[in-house]
């Protein structure tokens, strides 16, 4: 969420065809919730001068925890005056606590439009009293810049990730598996490394960036099947290890399983894949739909089907030219889709709209 609040902002700061200002809170992870509290505060207020002073024709929310100042703003701006909007991603609509819960469909009343960035979230959003006529479904993007087109051959690219991350190059991976994210239950890594990986040869790796509260569950995971020399974790990777794993790596696992009130709105990572030149095999659940086109960026599986992810992966196994000809599939559909340039565009346009000015045209964003 804080990575697509950031690239919209840089996407809407420079668009030419509106005026735009933000109020941003810059924070490290380790502060952010001790600083969120005070900076909503002063937010509330510069809004509200902002609105009296008719600087502003919408205002647009990054989240649903920002958006919760819309109910505060309702009470004392007519929204035909401003028009009052919200990203919504997917936890933070779908967050198990009670209060919250009670406290959306408040939020949802106070928001004119509200901008679901999957099918599956704008779900959740209805589901919880959101009206259909305030809801437009706007996907997340990525910054067209940020991984490179990759030059090298596989071969060079997997010496340089095993010199950079440690290998003694005995067991070098014949088909090598990367997943980054959160290691939190809904992701499913726990499941494909019992379920899936000891169907598959003893040559395939699994590597997977990032950490939370199912690293050691994974590892003990690895333990139980025998497959401990075939996980590495990397733990949190910089932005140059990031790449080089993209880049070094032959397809992308998005092995996500369902968890109540913990959902996969979207799932940047898998944009990042597909623009470093690398399908994804993912779950067909929640926003990951909206995400992968099955032939396009990589292939939908049944949920929790260990056969069926099976059978996906080993359809790459050994297989040079089908991994670079669906590789250049991936990177082409993403930057054609998912640019920020283009998601941008549909934003401002669905802004405009609300806010009943003139529309501007858009490329269509699936």
């Amino acid at each position: 969420m804080q990575r697509v609040a950031t690239e919209l902002h840089e996407a809407l700061e420079t668009h030419p065809d509106i005026e735009y200002s933000s109020i941003v809170l810059r924070s490290s992870w380790r502060w952010t919730h001790v600083k969120t509290g005070p900076f909503l505060a002063r937010t509330l207020a510069e809004l509200r001068r902002r609105i009296d002073a008719r600087e502003v024709d919408v205002v647009l929310f990054s989240s649903m925890v920002s958006a919760a100042l819309a109910v505060f703003l309702a009470r004392s701006t007519n929204p035909k005056d401003v028009v009052l909007a919200a990203v919504v991603h997917g936890r933070d609509v779908t967050w198990d606590f009670g209060p919250y819960q009670r406290f959306v469909p408040r939020i949802f009343d106070a928001l004119d439009l509200v901008l679901p960035v999957s099918r599956a979230t704008a779900d959740a959003c209805l589901s919880r009293g959101l009206r259909r006529d305030r809801l437009v479904v706007v996907p997340n993007g990525i910054s067209l810049s940020r991984f490179e087109p990759v030059r090298s051959n596989r071969k060079e690219r997997r010496r340089v990730l095993l010199e950079q991350m440690g290998g003694d190059g005995k067991s070098e991976p014949g088909l090598l598996l990367c997943s980054v994210g959160r290691q939190v239950k809904r992701k499913g890594f726990v499941w494909f490394v019992d379920e899936v990986l000891p169907l598959l040869p003893d040559d395939v790796h699994y590597w997977l960036a990032g950490e939370g509260p199912e690293s050691e569950d994974i590892l003990a995971a690895a333990r139980r099947r025998n497959v401990s020399h075939r996980v590495r974790p990397l733990g949190r990777v910089s932005e140059c290890d990031l790449e080089l794993l993209y880049a070094a790596s032959d397809l992308f696992i998005m092995p996500n399983v369902p968890v109540r009130g913990d959902m996969e709105g979207f799932g940047v990572v898998m944009l990042e894949a597909g623009l470093s030149g690398l399908p994804t095999i993912a779950s067909r659940l929640e926003g990951i739909a909206d995400v992968i086109q099955e032939g396009k960026n990589g292939h939908l599986i049944t949920t929790m089907d260990a056969w069926a992810f099976s059978e996906a992966i080993m359809a790459y196994y050994r297989n040079e030219a089908k991994l670079a000809r669906a590789g250049e599939r991936a990177r082409s559909f993403v930057t054609e889709r998912f640019g920020w340039s283009a998601v941008a565009d549909r934003y401002v346009n669905e802004l405009r709209k609300a806010a009943t000015l003139t529309p501007v045209p858009y490329e269509a964003v699936a």
